[in-house]
């Protein structure tokens, strides 16, 4: 499962309706599952595709504290394998049976590039709603625990009454690299423990 957290003011919504509008047509077909703060969007073949073998996949958006965490799931291809292979085995019978299973062989080919068509989707959507995968804003500013002031990330000690702010710096995850507040104890993008 990938999994990727877009920062900003994008919502799970935001990705489901892109989801839908883009996959919703010819042998695929979506559907959305979960409230607002939480969609899962399947898509699938449908079941009786003139061309093409099965394949399925889910998306899963989750509201996190600053932004999204899009997950996409292991896509199921058995389906689109065996109607490759039934279409080997029609061209090694006969060769000119090809022809006759072109638009088996192009929706194939569709379905196989299915996972690398959602995330260029999602990116599309996050850089349309000007989300990223940069540090977010919670992680912009690091706040003194004694005066209450904004400081900035790696300053040693707080502008207005100088005390220190080490143990307030983000750290990173051991696992995937990602930036941290210094409070969590799993890492928000893979879920690993986060080991001080």
């Amino acid at each position: 499962m990938d999994k990727k957290i877009f920062h900003g003011t994008v919502t799970p919504n935001d990705f489901a309706e892109a989801l839908m509008a883009h996959f919703h047509r010819g042998n695929l077909r979506t559907q959305t599952i979960g409230e607002p703060e939480n969609i899962k969007v399947q898509i699938a073949s449908t079941r009786n595709a003139v061309s093409g073998g099965q394949t399925a996949v889910t998306v899963h958006l989750q509201k996190v504290e600053d932004g999204v965490m899009v997950s996409v799931g292991q896509q199921a291809w058995m389906g689109v394998a065996a109607s490759l292979g039934q279409s080997a085995l029609s061209a090694l019978m006969n060769p000119w049976n090809l022809l006759g299973r072109l638009d088996d062989i192009a929706q194939d080919i569709e379905n196989l590039q299915l996972g690398e068509n959602i995330w260029k989707v999602i990116e599309k959507v996050g850089a349309t709603h000007g989300a990223s995968q940069q540090l977010s804003e919670r992680l912009q500013r690091l706040t003194c625990e004694y005066c209450g002031t904004a400081n900035k990330i790696g300053q040693g000690s707080c502008l207005a009454c100088g005390a220190p702010l080490g143990k307030l710096q983000p750290v990173t995850c051991a696992k995937c690299g990602f930036v941290l507040k210094s409070n969590e104890i799993t890492c928000p993008q893979c879920g690993s423990p986060i080991m001080r």
